[in-house]
């Protein structure tokens, strides 16, 4: 069986742009101590020596293509390192870095607008404001959509979970819109608890998956919006492998029972990508969730991501499964560039 061209829909870049804008208020310092506190000294100084050695892949649009042509991957989906949500920002700050990154992440891609397609961002601090960034992202630079964190820390201490209602308007337009939401959390709020051993991402971030993806399903979200498109990077993190317990509290427990079908059955309604890191792992969530809904992941360029995902996805699935993963559901769900699009 030949195999479609391939799309890593988890793939990064760096804008300075952001950087800048975010650093000139007074907000800066203190993310960035929390982000330290909750790393530790230890993995925030192996992470300030990454961000050196790895900028060039994450800038520079010639060092990204030999990466791709490497991996044998045929285009990107590229979204905005994560560290660069910035989500302490007040409104209109939060405003002008969703701005920027939508725009930059437009303009990295429209040096290869063959090989590269992208994803901008929303403010979910201020959920009132979301809707009007999808727009910008998808209707002014053309972005495929965005890619969102877990959470977000609200102005009044109060956290803005992915169930909240406020953020029904941003679920709708994505919807009208077709845009693809990239679920890619960043800052998991067990804090110092995950501070060494590189805990705050090794463990971090498959809680974050688990319990993001957790609010949207007991919260509804997926049975008001079920035409949602959203992608749970990471293979969705811990949640896919222990669906069976979320299923029985959802029979046993009345405070549970509040989405309409068992949590088992929301899978196949979302997308994941094929970074969980050995072959056994992608085999078990194609199997939990269908290999229509695994699309190719790499987390390009860092340390916790893959260079070789086709290769990866081609020893781990038989043919037609390693197809549809490496590109056929990306191509399903409208990610390649244009000129890729496959014709109807």
């Amino acid at each position: 069986m030949d195999r479609p061209p391939a799309l890593d829909a988890h793939a990064h870049v760096w804008l300075d742009a952001v950087e800048d804008l975010a650093a000139r208020h007074p907000g800066y310092a203190a993310g960035l101590e929390l982000e330290a506190r909750r790393a530790g000294a230890e993995s925030a100084a192996v992470n300030a020596e990454q961000a050196i050695l790895r900028r060039a892949l994450l800038t520079d649009v010639d060092a990204r293509l030999a990466a791709m042509d490497s991996a044998g991957v045929t285009a990107q989906l590229v979204s905005v390192v994560p560290t660069q949500y910035h989500g302490w920002a007040d409104r209109g700050l939060a405003a002008e870095i969703a701005a920027a990154t939508n725009a930059g992440v437009a303009a990295h891609c429209a040096l290869r607008p063959d090989r590269l397609a992208g994803l901008g961002v929303v403010p979910l601090r201020h959920p009132d404001l979301a809707v009007t960034a999808l727009e910008d992202a998808v209707l002014r630079h053309g972005l495929k959509g965005v890619e969102i964190s877990s959470h977000a820390a609200g102005p009044d201490g109060v956290p803005v979970e992915l169930s909240d209602r406020r953020l029904d308007p941003l679920w709708q337009r994505a919807v009208e819109l077709g845009a693809v939401l990239l679920l890619h959390p960043w800052g998991c709020t067990l804090d110092a608890r995950l501070d060494r051993w590189y805990l705050a991402n090794t463990v971090g971030q498959p809680v974050e998956h688990a319990v993001a993806l957790s609010h949207l399903i007991f919260g509804g979200v997926l049975d008001r919006f079920p035409e949602l498109r959203l992608i749970a990077a990471h293979g969705g993190g811990y949640l896919p492998a222990f669906l069976g317990r979320a299923d029985h509290a959802w029979q046993h427990r009345p405070d549970a029972r509040s989405c309409a079908e068992p949590p088992s059955a929301y899978v196949r309604r979302l997308w994941f990508d094929s970074l969980v890191h050995t072959p056994q792992a992608l085999r078990r969530l194609v199997e939990t969730v269908g290999a229509e809904r695994v699309v190719l992941g790499s987390d390009y360029p860092f340390d916790m991501g893959v260079t070789d995902p086709v290769a990866r996805a081609l020893a781990a699935l038989g043919p037609a499964d390693a197809a549809a993963v490496i590109g056929g559901n990306a191509a399903r769900l409208g990610l390649f560039p244009g000129v890729l699009a496959p014709r109807t």
